[in-house]
């Protein structure tokens, strides 16, 4: 009997699309014929027909089992009397006709929101009506507009949500300051980036005596955003709806109301704030020797920022310390500890890797103005390590208690990534390679021992791309990346819903009360299926999962809560990357046809993936650009190889590219590589022809202006000479 699979429909911008299966095995490939009477995101029934060389199933629908309601963005066309939509998501792979009474005041160009009002079939397009008029493309913040509706990110709250907000007070009242500690005497202060609008965690540190040694007492309080947020109130079901706040270029989607977010639950310097404190003793050598949680009221005494934290600490003396003078010694303590928890996370062998990051700066318009890489200090790495510590501390409290709660779970490399690893170790003769069951120690030790080579960069990018993603769950087996036996989020309740969880959990552990979920939706069968597998894969190094046994309603609960902030988590990620790779590629145009040094940052079977020195942008160098001969991919050590040539490229192979081709449709940029000793002639000529008129004219301008030639190029042909005659007559001068 033929298979019959579920699963969910991922369109390609090519025409085909895949199922991706409930049960986590390998997608079912379909082809665009398949593809005429469903829509990506329908859930499915496919029957697997047949098997590709490599095993690979390929599909056919026998039924649509759900077509969820999603809108469609995309740009209103008025083509020879037919007015359709152009959807902006290219997965969906077909336009949507708009009958003329159906446009609503939209105009031709403008970027609608579509509502489906007859779904597709086999020999008719999807017909739908305007449900909303977003603007003009080129409209300042379009890009985030698209994006929240594109990845269905809410990004308006509900009514009883801001009426209860409303409700809020101003400031803490005395009855809120009931059985609390009172801690606005400690010099707690925030530490953040210049940009920061709110305040989750503040931090203090002395010196005291631990057991029978030196160590600190530091303590880490956060927000109280439990105290305001109730269980099951508008507030909290809009909380837990967005689960996590979106950060976009100069634009934030938050968790909670304004009035909480940047207010009331915001650690401001110079008011009385609500907070949930850990309070910990330090060892000399980083160990944790004990710690407390308890609510309490405190005062921050002070708004530092990195920048202000970093200066301090390398001048005690200097202007940064004279405006903080009192919180001197205290940020030296800090600093103490924070060396002390690093020695700590030496020892435990956590994985630590570095890589740039980058902040996009944009200008009033919303337009890019230039990206910049963040530049990490002692200040950033000691108000991590604090955070990391009150976070252990917060997944012991709950472990101990035996109260359910969300774990923040980071597992080690699956076989296959495992596999792929020791083979790319093996062949880039790397001499230490992994166990059968991998510590972090082992990861740490391959970075270490590879540091100074000159391919440090594409080793490290292996290692970190070999693990797996974080997820929240309640079946703990630990931190791998970090090395730690329990870990959760307890820091930033404010952004994070898993976070407000586990101060519920905390309190409730505190009032010796079991802490209940409220009504959440139902898990679906997906999530069901997701949860057991995960369940499934958790047990001792070297035996075999045990089955899974059917999970009780609670912890089926708190799996769903678990399964829908992981899955909003991922689809904030996706939302971010959006804008920013639209940001990046309308930037990009402004550079069409200029040249520019990078680095590999991925080979694959199709190409190259180039990050631009300068910008800090990536790129694909197709395999067809590489040049006249054969290029095979060496899957064991992550490259192309030229066949005749012999040519390697790799992660972090120096390159220099043009900007060749730019889609902002499809969030692409494409590369060209440019080889030394080519001369300008067959550059303009190979412009004009691969990149279409404008990277030709803007490569032909630059060639101009190297002959020295500032006017405009009007004639191909004249200005190629020019240029051509430019140089040789320099060379001819030189000699």
């Amino acid at each position: 009997m033929l298979d019959e699979i579920e699963g969910v429909i991922q369109g390609h911008r090519d025409g085909h699309g895949f199922v991706v299966r409930d049960d986590g095995e390998t997608d079912v490939y379909l082809p665009p014929n398949e593809m005429r009477a469903v829509l990506h995101k329908d859930r499915v029934r496919v029957r697997i027909v047949r098997h590709d060389r490599k095993g690979r199933p390929e599909g056919r629908v026998v039924e649509i089992v759900e077509r969820p309601p999603q809108p469609i963005i995309g740009r209103l066309l008025h083509e020879s009397g037919v007015w359709l939509v152009a959807p902006e998501d290219k997965r969906y792979g077909q336009d949507v006709l708009i009958p003329k009474a159906a446009t609503g005041a939209a105009k031709p160009g403008q970027v609608v929101v579509v509502e489906l009002t007859e779904p597709p079939s086999l020999y008719g397009q999807p017909v739908g009506r305007v449900k909303e008029v977003l603007g003009e493309i080129d409209d300042p913040g379009m890009e985030i507009e698209i994006a929240v509706r594109k990845y269905g990110v809410p990004h308006e709250f509900s009514e009883p949500c801001i009426a209860q907000a409303r409700l809020i007070p101003d400031k803490v009242r005395p009855a809120d300051r009931r059985h609390r500690v009172d801690l606005t005497d400690i010099p707690l202060v925030t530490i953040d980036g210049e940009d920061a609008r709110d305040f989750d965690d503040a931090v203090y540190c002395e010196p005291a005596k631990v057991g029978r040694g030196k160590g600190w007492r530091l303590l880490v309080a956060i927000a109280d955003v439990s105290h305001y947020v109730e269980t099951g109130s508008a507030i909290d079901i809009d909380a837990y709806d967005r689960a996590t706040s979106v950060y976009f270029p100069r634009r934030v989607i938050p968790m909670l109301p304004e009035k909480l977010s940047n207010g009331l639950c915001s650690l401001n310097p110079e008011v009385e704030r609500l907070c949930l404190v850990a309070d910990m003793l330090v060892t000399a050598t980083g160990e944790i020797q004990g710690y407390q949680f308890y609510p309490a009221v405190m005062w921050s005494h002070a708004r530092l920022t990195y920048t202000e934290v970093a200066a301090i600490l390398a001048n005690t003396r200097g202007p940064e310390a004279q405006r903080h003078k009192e919180r001197v010694a205290d940020l030296i303590h800090l600093h103490d500890a924070y060396r002390a928890l690093l020695k700590a996370r030496e020892m435990r062998g956590a994985v630590d890797f570095e890589t740039t990051e980058t902040q996009i700066v944009c200008d009033d318009a919303g337009r890019i103005e230039k990206i910049v890489p963040r530049t990490r200090t002692d200040a950033h790495r000691l108000i991590e390590e604090a955070m990391l510590a009150a976070n252990v501390c917060a997944a012991d409290f709950i472990q101990e208690g035996k109260h359910p709660g969300l774990y923040r779970v980071h597992e080690g490399p699956t076989p296959e990534k495992k596999e792929i690893l020791r083979n790319y170790l093996k062949a880039m003769g790397v001499g230490i390679s992994l166990s059968d069951e991998p510590m972090p120690v082992e990861f740490q030790r391959i970075a270490e021992a590879t540091k100074d080579r000159p391919d440090a960069q594409q080793i490290h990018t292996l290692l970190l791309r070999s693990m797996q993603q974080a997820i929240y769950t309640p079946i703990n087996s630990g931190h791998f990346g970090l090395a730690y036996d329990a870990y959760t989020h307890f820091t930033s309740p404010i952004r994070r819903y898993p976070d407000l969880l586990v101060h519920r959990v905390i309190k409730a552990l505190l009032g010796n009360r079991r802490y209940t979920l409220p009504a959440l939706p139902t898990p679906g069968e997906a999530h069901e299926k997701l949860a057991r597998r995960l369940a499934s894969r958790v047990a001792p190094p070297g035996q075999k999962p045990k089955k899974a046994t059917p999970p009780s309603r609670e912890t089926q609960a708190w799996e769903a809560a678990g399964l829908h902030c992981s899955a909003n988590e991922r689809r904030a990620d996706e939302a971010s990357r959006d804008v920013e790779a639209w940001l990046k590629c309308k930037y990009m145009r402004e550079h069409l046809g200029e040249e520019f040094g990078g680095v590999v940052s991925a080979a694959t079977t199709f190409g190259i993936f180039v990050t631009l020195d300068a910008l800090y942008v990536e790129g694909l160098v197709h395999i067809t650009e590489l040049g006249g001969e054969y290029f095979k991919f060496d899957e064991a050590r992550q490259e192309l190889r030229g066949e005749r040539t012999g040519i390697r490229y790799a992660i972090g192979t120096r390159v220099r590219v043009q900007v060749s081709r730019v889609d902002l449709d499809g969030r692409k940029i494409d590369f060209r590589l440019v080889r030394e000793g080519e001369d300008l002639e067959s550059r303009a000529m190979r412009d004009k022809g691969a990149g279409g008129a404008a990277s030709g004219a803007t490569g032909l301008r630059r060639a101009a202006k190297k002959a020295g030639k500032a006017a405009p190029v009007t004639n191909v042909k004249d200005a190629v000479k020019k240029a051509v005659a430019a140089k040789a007559k320099g060379r001819k001068a030189r000699r």
